[in-house]
């Protein structure tokens, strides 16, 4: 069992969420820690997705999602970027987001699939716009504005 996220982890995910829901096309649909079912042996519990809505009903996502997003912690920085990557690769995830929220500053790392795999296509701590799934800037610094170190 993985530990549970910290106040802070949880914090960001939210307001990431509610970054990328007041931009989202009302043809997708952001949703926080779905079950992805990649395979028969692999599920992950990702902080966020966006799907199509037609993806929207089941109890696990089951089909690609458009983007997935893991909000980086110490215990997890290693999997996220080896094994989960290369199990979002392979079930064709379009787009992967890891979100880094340490200091000294939070950075956004983002890759979007080609023909040979995963692109990084950014890696931002300052603000950027990012075009898939859907057009959203993106100021890794607004997410975690506030916090006490």
């Amino acid at each position: 069992m993985s530990p549970r996220p910290t106040t802070i982890h949880q914090f960001v995910a939210m307001r990431l969420l509610r970054t990328l829901a007041d931009a989202c096309p009302e043809d997708l649909c952001v949703v926080p820690e779905p079950a992805v079912m990649l395979s028969p042996q692999t599920e992950f519990d990702p902080d966020l997705v966006v799907v199509r809505m037609d993806q929207i009903g089941g109890a696990k996502f089951t089909e690609p999602p458009l983007l997935v997003v893991e909000i980086r912690s110490p215990s997890t920085a290693l999997i996220d970027l080896n094994r989960k990557k290369a199990a979002y690769e392979r079930f064709s995830v379009p787009s992967y987001w890891i979100l880094n929220p340490d200091p000294p500053q939070p950075e956004l790392t983002v890759f979007e699939l080609r023909d040979d795999g995963y692109a990084l296509v950014a890696k931002k701590s300052a603000p950027f716009a990012v075009g898939r799934p859907f057009a959203v800037s993106i100021d890794p610094a607004d997410l975690t504005r506030g916090l006490r170190r």
